[in-house]
């Protein structure tokens, strides 16, 4: 797929989507919002697609924020629109997992992309943070709910409020990153991340992405319900012979999504 401020690629069963505006630290303009749009829903429809990849283009940002010069001039119309909160909502609720593979600054609207993956991955001299309340504003693409879903209250709060940003090493200890790894290997873990997905059987990594969704926005005794049934759905698969037999036989299982 040819996009203007996007890479799309698809590397086994990996899509790689790369916002290419290095020489605006990747801002999220609406233009990008659009092909971003339009390359999740290609990787969501392609079925040779498992994971979902998102990153940035030249080393030193996965996406520095909405672009400012098109916010200067958002009226409280614009403002009410899902924008980035459209594509965060997207990610989320799109079926196959997705991973934010970060290298470099991650801030403003890019952390919010970032937070509609299920995964994060980022480099040591990654940065994260939400800026919005020194430009006057507060964060409107899903920060105020997601962050402190992810880190908890007080992080949330303190990235927030004071909008300085933290280093990777934080952001790996409160849990906004699961793994960090040297910038040459960020990708090739985004790989093997997407190779290990992809040998499980086609419906489990949707159905626990479902179930935990589901289950952080329901009462406690609704998810454990909802829980049961999809594990009930599942035993009936022809792939849950298939994987339970293998491990019982010491082989690879070779499931077929069925």
């Amino acid at each position: 797929m040819d996009f203007e401020n996007l890479l799309y690629e698809v590397q086994g069963p990996m899509a790689l989507i790369t916002i290419n505006r290095a020489d605006k630290h990747n801002a999220i303009s609406l233009a990008t919002l659009d092909e971003l749009h339009q390359a999740v829903s290609a990787a969501a429809a392609d079925d040779a697609v498992r994971v979902i990849t998102l990153t940035g283009a030249g080393g030193k940002a996965f996406a520095s924020g909405s672009d400012l010069n098109e916010v200067l001039h958002r009226d409280l119309k614009k403002a009410l629109e899902p924008i980035v909160q459209g594509l965060a909502d997207q990610l989320e609720r799109t079926p196959k997992p997705t991973i934010a593979a970060i290298d470099g600054i991650c801030l403003g609207g890019g952390l919010e992309v970032a937070l509609g993956c299920d995964l994060r991955i980022a480099t040591p001299h990654s940065r994260f943070g939400t800026p919005e309340g020194k430009l006057g504003i507060i964060p409107g693409g899903g920060a105020c709910a997601r962050l402190p879903r992810i880190v908890g209250r007080g992080w949330g709060m303190e990235m927030m409020l004071m909008g300085n940003p933290i280093d990777a090493q934080r952001a790996l200890s409160i849990g906004l990153i699961t793994r960090l790894v040297e910038p040459e290997e960020l990708l090739p873990e985004a790989r093997r991340m997407a190779d290990h997905l992809a040998s499980f059987a086609p419906f489990v990594p949707r159905t626990m992405k479902a179930m935990v969704h589901f289950g952080m926005e329901s009462s406690l005794a609704g998810a454990l319900m909802f829980e049961k049934y999809a594990q009930g759905a599942l035993v009936q698969t022809e792939d849950k012979i298939e994987g339970i037999s293998a491990f019982l036989e010491k082989r690879e299982p070779h499931f077929k999504g069925r």
